[in-house]
């Protein structure tokens, strides 16, 4: 193992590659002059469109007043973060997300990016303005219309009007259509009849409901002629002025949970609670004084998806900060194996720095490369967010997109930030057990991103639903010209994929030469191949798995889809991971650093490989990897960690995570101060005249002296002879 210096001033010094050889021996040292990571270059990228509202929000998630207390009761957590979103509010931060007819400047992709970073201060804070501000205020502000704007959207942002988002229910989860809770229209007083039916109608999981709200946006079906006309959005009050239940109004709280104890969740129910006609946010549809219903969207179905489509951007938002978790727990856990030394290896009065052992790369550095490309990504799906949001690009079509890279970027980075927080946690040993080190907290309050805004599995079946929806259409467009072309191109590639020429082609070329191997898989255009070529065919296979299904009853048909469910989850992260390597290798291309391109690349090919060695059986099987090939991925791997070895801290350095974000102890200097005094303690010692001799030392010594001494027997006895 490595004897020189990985202290953090060393590692980050390094200026060039490690050789690309497998290490045998000692770590080797990149020679002079080759190339290095721009930190301020790719921090830039990183930063993305709104650079300046990160950095602003970042310098906010650093105030300690903003911060998460690591022993405060649930009581005491929820107070304190009650009153940082006021300071929130006092400051205007949720400015940006309102139009101009408002006084804002109808910047919704600031907006986001700027909540997103309140994750590293606190993610109940993050949460707690996203349900105010990003689902409360937004639900008024995209579903309603002026007068609505007008009468509740000041006092939302101030704060006077503190909201809850009462979609979910007890009974139904991601289910929105299938909502119990019904608003029905009386003509006699002009008024909604608000009314939870039964029990599991309750709305359940809603931030504020337990104490804070005065109002909640509520979905119910909308009831009125005797003609459900589906779900819509209605402006409720709950609370009074002095906090007290108004009449027909239930709440509950939800009490301590997993994480998140700073939002005050509970429960909401409505006993045929009456409010104005013109409570119901109109924009989709709107009822008259006679109780005739109207809509420009004459589909009920696509009249609900566009409406729930509006609230996007809390999905938007938890990929957002999922990343940024992620980055954080890369920077503690990076940081602290940069410094701690662990065992004994060439130099007895050295022990090795974790970072040096292959093990602890091969743990973190996909994570970190993942990371990366997830960052790449969530960039793409924020710019493709404000351009419908701010009505730029806003078409039907536009609309589809986001909303399916929502689905499929969110149950990503959400799971991602989660195993990462695992495995840092691990990584750090006991010292990742401690709460002022963030890890447990941060996984805590993490876990349930990966079932609200969307339960992550829910996701990912839209998603598949969506690529196998333009699928048939791709298939249903080629015109009768085209078709035989088209079987002709199927057919040409179903004989690539169930031949062995492709694979036999793979192993000649790269028989005998491991290197040649590498640079192959190393190519941009191999890894595109090999996982457009996956998504492509993985969405293939389940579009014909499912063909019978057009000829069966409802009945039949939906249990025949059910047991291609899971295949259909797997295209479509399949699709997810294809996204995130051409967003990575776009980011890569868009930086103007040499040295910073070379090493990102190798990042990018680390993030790659990883994916496709998770699923190589799959690629085998299927013909599109040889076998050497195959064999070499594993190898290519652990090559291309000990390359990024010298660049580790300057690629965790990238993501600008500031001391005020780390909070944790053992990556603020802790380490490497515990470090320095046990080796200026041992040097000491042995400098010393009265320092206790090693019993091991002794033995050693004691053996050479005994071999010393059969040796010169020997030698007198020959002498003699």
């Amino acid at each position: 193992m490595n004897t020189t210096d990985t202290t953090p001033e060393a590692v980050t010094s390094s200026t060039a590659h490690a050789s690309t050889a497998t290490p045998t021996g000692p770590l080797p040292v990149p020679p002079a002059g080759g190339p290095r990571l721009d930190v301020e270059a790719v921090s830039a990228a990183l930063l993305g469109n709104w650079a300046e509202v990160r950095r602003e929000a970042r310098e906010r998630a650093a105030r300690p007043e903003m911060h998460r207390p690591v022993d405060a009761t649930v009581a005491e957590h929820r107070e304190r973060v009650f009153g940082q979103l006021q300071t929130l509010a006092d400051e205007g931060v949720a400015r940006p997300m309102l139009p101009e007819s408002l006084g804002g400047p109808n910047d919704n992709g600031a907006n986001v990016a700027a909540f997103e970073e309140l994750v590293v201060a606190d993610p109940s804070l993050q949460i707690k303005s996203g349900v105010q501000w990003g689902l409360f205020t937004s639900a008024i502000l995209q579903l309603g219309t002026e007068e609505h704007h007008r009468a509740w959207i000041p006092g939302a942002m101030s704060l006077e009007i503190p909201g809850a988002f009462a979609m979910t229910e007890i009974g139904h989860g991601s289910d929105v259509q299938s909502l119990a809770t019904t608003a029905t229209y009386d003509p006699e007083t002009d008024e909604w009849v608000i009314h939870t039916p039964f029990r599991a109608a309750w709305k359940d999981f809603l931030g504020n409901a337990a104490v804070h709200a005065r109002a909640a946006t509520v979905f119910a079906r909308l009831v009125t002629r005797g003609v459900d006309h589906g779900v819509h959005c209605f402006y409720v009050p709950v609370r009074d002025a002095e906090g007290n239940l108004l009449p027909g109004v239930s709440s509950e709280d939800d009490g301590e949970k997993g994480g998140l104890n700073g939002i005050d969740n509970g429960r909401l129910a409505f006993d045929h609670v009456r409010v104005p006609r013109t409570n119901l946010l109109n924009r989709y549809g709107d009822v008259d004084a006679d109780g005739v219903y109207t809509s420009p969207i004459d589909s009920p179905g696509r009249r609900f998806f566009t409406m729930i489509g509006t609230l996007v951007q809390g999905r938007v938002s938890l990929d957002g900060a999922s990343n940024r978790a992620s980055q954080l727990a890369l920077t503690i856990a990076l940081t602290y194996a940069s410094q701690r030394r662990q065992f004994s290896a060439a130099d007895p009065s050295r022990e090795t720095v974790l970072l040096d052992y292959q093990a602890h790369l091969h743990r973190l550095l996909p994570k970190l490369a993942a990371t990366y490309a997830g960052a790449f990504a969530h960039e793409q799906l924020l710019q493709a967010f404000d351009d419908v949001f701010s009505g730029r690009g806003d078409t039907p079509e536009a609309r589809e997109d986001l909303e399916t890279l929502a689905a499929a970027l969110k149950p990503t980075s959400t799971r991602l930030a989660l195993d990462t927080l695992q495995e840092c946690r691990e990584a750090c040993g006991g010292a990742g057990f401690m709460g002022e080190n963030q890890l447990v907290g941060l996984h805590q309050d993490l876990d349930v991103y990966a079932t609200f805004e969307g339960d992550n599995t829910i996701l990912l079946q839209l998603v598949a639903k969506r690529l196998l929806a333009d699928y048939t259409s791709e298939l249903t467009s080629v015109d009768r010209a085209g078709i035989g072309r088209f079987i002709a191109q199927r057919a040409e590639t179903l004989a690539r994929r169930h031949t062995p020429w492709t694979e036999l082609a793979q192993g000649i070329g790269d028989r005998g030469n491991p290197r040649r191997a590498f640079d192959s898989m190393r190519q941009a255009d191999f890894q595109e191949e090999m996982l457009a070529g996956r998504a492509r065919i993985k969405v293939e296979e389940v579009a014909l798995a499912l063909r019978p299904a057009g000829r069966m009853s409802p009945e039949d048909a939906a249990a025949h889809v059910n047991k291609h469910q899971v295949e259909m989850l797997d295209a479509a992260r399949a699709h997810a991971d294809l996204v995130r390597w051409r967003a990575f290798t776009d980011g890569i291309a868009a930086i103007d650093s040499e040295g910073s391109r070379a090493v990102l690349t190798e990042v990018r090919d680390l993030f790659g490989l990883t994916v496709i060695g998770d699923d190589l059986a799959w690629f085998l099987l299927n013909g599109l990897i040889s076998t050497q090939r195959g064999r070499q991925i594993a190898a290519d791997q652990r090559r291309l960690l000990w390359r990024l070895r010298p660049h580790v801290l300057d690629l965790v350095a990238a993501f600008d995570v500031r001391p005020g974000h780390v909070r944790a102890p053992i990556a603020l200097g802790g380490e490497k101060e515990r470090q320095d005094e046990a080796a200026a303690y041992f040097r000491a010692q042995r400098a010393s005249a009265d320092a206790p001799v090693s019993e091991k030392v002794l033995r050693d010594q004691e053996r050479r002296r005994q071999k010393a001494a059969r040796g010169a027997g020997g030698s007198a006895r020959g002498a003699r002879r």
